[in-house]
């Protein structure tokens, strides 16, 4: 791994009047790719309560589909942010930074944050994030509605980097591993935020299916993926969207690491739809 990733992010813009329609974007009733080329200026959406921003929403929550997250790259220009960026008191938040530095500060403790810049907010939280720089920076914001539990507090605010965690290799190999953010027996956590990276020819080796949803961006490199059956090619800068028990597994292409960055909802009884009186 180098000592400063290069991760993928859009910048916008509009493709020539020459290019062909048709492109690798898919939404089935298991899963939906969402390929680099789609995040254009005409697909972007803002907020309240933000200055010079603008975003892609790359995923939401759907009925029968993936309905526990949303997902966002941010984009902000220099002098941008807001000191009002998350309106629901019930939202916990993940940030992960791909391009570009800000600063950000959670309960009054201020944090800069660079490339592979990583911080974890707990609902409720008085925080805020703007862009003091000369250079765009982009992140991605992944959103959950934290699922209380009685007897267990909430989890602290975080700020890291990927640099300074250390990597967990799957049993058994060491081309299949880990970058994880929490501790995943911590119970208070009810969604993880993860990197995944598959070394050049490296493969989950079997079809995954279960019942966490997932969002995966990919950071780097390219791959082919079997999802419900079919065979997808995927490379940085595209983003998969997963419903609960989509068979999923791939293999990682080359020539450098296959990396994504992973969603997934944790630690949670499954909620159930009961009749109306």
């Amino acid at each position: 791994m180098t000592e400063k990733n290069k991760y993928y992010s859009p910048t916008g813009g509009l493709p020539p009047q020459t290019q062909l329609l048709s492109d690798r974007a898919v939404l089935t009733d298991a899963y939906a790719v969402i390929p680099k080329g789609v995040m254009t200026d005409i697909v972007t959406s803002s907020l309240p309560f933000w200055k010079n921003m603008r975003m892609w929403v790359i995923a939401r929550p759907l009925s029968g589909f993936s309905e526990t997250f949303s997902q966002y790259i941010v984009e902000i220009t220099p002098q941008g942010g807001s000191d009002r960026p998350e309106l629901d008191p019930n939202a916990e938040g993940v940030l992960f930074v791909v391009a570009g530095e800000m600063d950000i500060t959670i309960e009054g403790e201020a944090h800069h944050m660079t490339e592979g810049g990583y911080a974890f907010i707990p609902p409720g939280s008085n925080w805020t994030v703007h862009n003091n720089y000369d250079e765009n920076v982009r992140f991605h914001w992944v959103r959950k509605a934290y699922q209380e539990v009685e007897g267990l507090g909430l989890p602290e605010a975080f700020v890291t980097n990927e640099n300074d965690i250390p990597v967990t290799t799957m049993k058994d190999t060491e081309v299949w591993a880990t970058t994880r953010f929490v501790d995943h027996t911590d119970m208070r956590h009810d969604m993880h935020v993860n990197i995944v990276t598959l070394q050049p020819g490296a493969v989950i080796p079997f079809d995954e299916t279960h019942v966490m949803e997932h969002g995966l961006y990919v950071l780097e490199g390219k791959a082919v993926y079997h999802l419900n059956q079919n065979w997808v090619e995927v490379e940085a800068g595209d983003f998969m969207w997963l419903r609960a028990f989509c068979p999923q597994a791939c293999y990682a292409g080359g020539p450098g690491p296959f990396r994504y960055l992973l969603y997934k909802d944790v630690n949670r009884h499954m909620p159930f739809i009961r009749p109306r009186n």
